[in-house]
């Protein structure tokens, strides 16, 4: 009897093992169409330039609005405690409104050159740098980074001349990128979608199309934020595509060690985790349920109803960059709140700050930027089948200190079998690589030697 039991037990995890075992599944390849009306019989591929430009009826439209903005005075001594404390915010106003020069920011922005091009029914906006030399025999590595909210394509500024010219900012020569930054659709410049539905699989699916259209069968990912996920899902979709995905954010809930958290900091390395993530986890309800609570209201609005708020939002900018500008505050590190300015030029100038407020103001896109949230998260939180669904391309991860949410090597392996870089950044938050070009670029070097002496 025993044997026989023995033997169904054997048989059994046998049968578990095969059924249970990774497959390399890909998600579906399908097709959509986002612009208004029925879809046409051809789209127009063609690659147009583009430029940023403004208006003086632009700037004065914006001045009336900002010298008639409505403030309510802050609670004493609540700092960046109850949001944006409107202090601050009235310096904010007055320098935007009598220092910023939104000219001179479009002069920057066109700095690289831009494009757009209908994908999917959409106009898509796209920055695309080359390197400005070559080292001899030396092939430019095409490199595609995506931004999140409430970002935009503008974070990659400071990072992009460390990638396609590292040997002048002390990187060497021997990885040099070319670099394609699109922008979401319905975030700046890229046109929002008519149509219910586009989420981040759809979104990855058109960026997709636009490197192969681009002319690289063959190309780096990079993201963050939205766009961690969205380079997450080309590299599901297409694999053989994606030689490389490097993220500094995971989507990695749905994750049998996350149970593990809950019996304390003390058994935390049985499990495997270091002494760096108990320090970056622990105490737990300050460092991961309370800090989640404190920093995730603007999710649950978004996901259910972001148009209600983005009325408000796309008719002030004083609004606007109370909303948008929080995040650059708490998510690059939660104790800022506890500063009358938000820490905000700890990292930052009003001048990079303003001009991504801005590109959401001139573009009118906040309320779609905002709806991104609704078709991904509207149906039901990590539903989606491809949360369930394993990454197998070679993938970095760079784990910034002051993150919402840090994620544990264990955790991202799960998710990311072919995980080979992981790296504890010595500092730097949610923006990485607006806060920190210079270790991100380092990393994302690191990782793609690793990939190519495989």
């Amino acid at each position: 009897m025993w044997l026989e039991i023995l033997l169904s037990l054997v048989l059994g995890l046998v049968i578990y093992w095969f059924v249970s075992r990774d497959k390399e599944e890909t998600l579906p390849f399908e097709d959509g169409w986002w612009g208004p009306g029925p879809r046409p019989p051809t789209e127009d591929e063609s690659i147009r330039p583009f430029k940023v430009e403004t208006s003086d009826e632009e700037i004065e439209d914006l001045h009336q609005r900002l010298r008639k903005a409505r403030l309510t005075p802050p609670l004493e001594d609540s700092r960046f405690h109850y949001g944006f404390n409107s202090n601050y915010l009235k310096k904010v106003l007055s320098y935007w409104q009598n220092e910023f020069n939104w000219r001179k920011q479009v002069e920057v922005l066109n700095r690289y050159p831009h494009f757009k091009t209908k994908i999917e029914g959409l106009d898509i906006h796209f920055i695309h740098v080359k390197p400005p030399q070559l080292p001899s025999g030396c092939t430019p590595k095409p490199l595609l980074m995506v931004h999140g909210w409430p970002g935009s394509f503008y974070e990659f500024y400071k990072i992009i001349p460390l990638l396609t010219d590292p040997k002048n900012h002390g990187l060497g020569d021997k990885h040099v990128f070319e670099v394609i930054c699109p922008s979401i659709p319905g975030y700046g410049f890229s046109e929002a979608a008519s149509k219910k539905g586009l989420n981040s699989v759809a979104v990855a699916r058109i960026f997709y199309k636009l490197m192969l259209r681009l002319g690289f069968q063959e190309f780096y990912t990079q993201g963050g934020d939205w766009g961690s996920l969205i380079c997450t899902n080309m590299a599901q979709l297409a694999p053989s595509h994606v030689k490389g995905l490097h993220v500094n954010m995971a989507f990695v809930l749905r994750n049998f060690y996350t149970l593990t958290l809950f019996l304390g900091a003390r058994l935390q390395k049985f499990f495997g985790y270091t002494e760096r993530d108990v320090e970056l986890m622990f105490p737990l309800k300050e460092k991961m349920l309370y800090s989640l609570v404190r920093e995730s209201g603007y999710l649950h609005i978004q996901s259910t109803k972001p148009d209600t708020v983005g009325c408000a939002l796309n008719d002030s900018p004083a609004g606007l960059a109370a909303y948008l500008l929080e995040k650059f505050s708490t998510w690059t590190n939660t104790e800022f709140r506890d500063r009358e300015d938000g820490g905000l030029l700890g990292k930052f100038s009003l001048d990079d700050l303003l001009t991504i407020v801005m590109i959401y103001w001139t573009t009118g896109t906040i309320t779609s930027s905002q709806r991104f949230y609704k078709e991904n998260m509207g149906g039901g939180f990590l539903s989606d089948k491809h949360h369930r669904m394993k990454v197998y391309v070679p993938t970095g991860f760079a784990a910034f200190p002051c993150e919402i949410l840090h994620a544990p090597e264990k955790w991202v392996r799960v998710k990311y079998p072919k995980l080979i870089s992981y790296s504890y950044m010595a500092r730097g938050g949610h923006f990485a690589a607006f806060e920190e070009p210079e270790l991100l670029a380092q990393d994302l070097c690191k990782f793609v030697g690793l990939v190519e002496r495989q």
